[in-house]
């Protein structure tokens, strides 16, 4: 499974982040960490999210950077995990 870390800067608003997570849920990927913080001025905020899924990153990053209060969206990084089942 491949994973890939988002940075994402966005404007402030109370439902910013159950946007971001229904699109990333809608898209097929899963959330493994989050961090949010305030950006330097009240008024946006830092997201760094890393999402794991077998499709490519650039259909979750185009659709996040449709969402209205999304200023911008960039894929800073992306590993391989192989992750194996127990029989």
């Amino acid at each position: 499974m491949n994973q890939h870390q988002l940075s994402i800067e966005a404007r402030f608003r109370p439902e910013i982040l159950e946007r971001i997570l229904r699109v990333v849920r809608h898209r097929g990927f899963q959330v493994c960490a989050m961090n949010m913080a305030s950006a330097h001025d009240a008024d946006s905020i830092n997201i760094e999210l890393t999402v794991a899924s077998q499709r490519p990153v650039d259909l979750l990053s185009t659709q996040l950077s449709k969402l209205m209060d999304v200023a911008c969206v960039q894929v800073q990084q992306q590993t391989t995990q192989h992750i194996r089942a127990h029989a």
